[in-house]
């Protein structure tokens, strides 16, 4: 496991991996790779993907404001919060010439980033890869996981129930949906951010901060990466990003689930170093398949 760095904001603490080329001298003037993880993850998810392309590029992984190593404050969490996050470190590291690699809740955090950045006068951001992005409005996502809002509420009951419910489980064949749930609670005990998504989202009109509308304004090139088999971000959210942003290219893993960063990091360094090196002129966009 590759070791953490910190760095304090204004506010919170940051925590990252920062991987740099052999041959820092020869990778001068070459683009940093900045990877935003999913719901629920954090910066290591990304070691075997950034390995695959840390020559020629620095590769850099953030944890995400309330999740692995960074500050974990009790917030209403938007994804303004991770963006407001994600300026402050892309300025305390100084960044320029940025590439911003977003999967799930990290593309959302990417493609609203860009979306901000479109309005400035120049962008940090040169290129965007969006992988399996979560952040379109999507109705029937409200309410999926509201059976586990007891399981968030802040009483010892809660804990001496489920000791309680241990030894039953082991006898009637439910162990395995008892670890789960014990499991989450100690998980979402830890996870701000993921308390406040099952808390304060659960009527459509809370979906307040999804892009869906404003990513006609991204104006990088953009990657837009889907698995074919993801059940949990639908292909068509993908395909509204890859619809919605203009001159986007958009490749389907036909085998790929939500885990695709690594179960298919082969796939998708091949595709990133391929578009990075793609002139704008032959830039392309539609729907394409790995292997087509």
């Amino acid at each position: 496991m590759v070791q953490k760095s910190t760095i304090q904001l204004s506010q919170y603490e940051a925590a990252y991996i920062d991987l740099k080329p052999p041959d820092e001298w020869a990778a001068q003037g070459s683009p940093v790779l900045l990877f935003l993880h999913g719901f629920l993850g954090e910066s290591s998810l990304w070691q075997s993907l950034m390995e695959r392309l840390t020559n020629p590029y620095r590769c850099i992984a953030l944890d995400l404001l309330g999740f692995g190593g960074s500050s974990k404050p009790k917030l209403k969490y938007t994804i303004w919060h991770q963006t407001a996050f994600l300026s402050e470190f892309i300025d305390a590291l100084q960044l320029q010439n940025v590439i911003l690699i977003g999967h799930s809740y990290g593309g959302w955090t990417s493609a609203a980033f860009a979306i901000e950045q479109a309005n400035m006068a120049s962008s940090v951001i040169t290129n965007l890869v969006l992988i399996a992005p979560a952040g379109i409005r999507d109705d029937s996502f409200v309410g999926r996981y509201n059976y586990m809002r007891p399981v968030l509420w802040e009483t010892p009951v809660i804990d001496w129930v489920l000791s309680g419910l241990k030894p039953l489980a082991k006898v009637t064949g439910q162990q395995k949906t008892y670890e789960q749930v014990a499991m989450a609670r100690r998980e979402f005990g830890k996870q701000p951010v993921a308390k406040s998504f099952i808390v304060d989202r659960l009527r459509p009109e809370d979906a307040i901060d999804t892009v869906e509308k404003d990513i006609h304004k991204i104006s990088v090139p953009t990657l837009v990466i889907a698995g074919a088999q993801d059940t949990t971000i639908p292909l068509w959210h993908c395909e509204t990003y890859g619809q919605g942003v203009s001159g986007a290219q958009f490749e389907v893993l036909p085998e790929a689930d939500h885990d695709l960063i690594r179960t298919d990091c082969d796939s998708i360094a091949h595709l990133i170093k391929t578009f990075i090196n793609i002139p704008s002129s032959r830039r392309y966009k539609g729907r394409h398949r790995e292997g087509e």
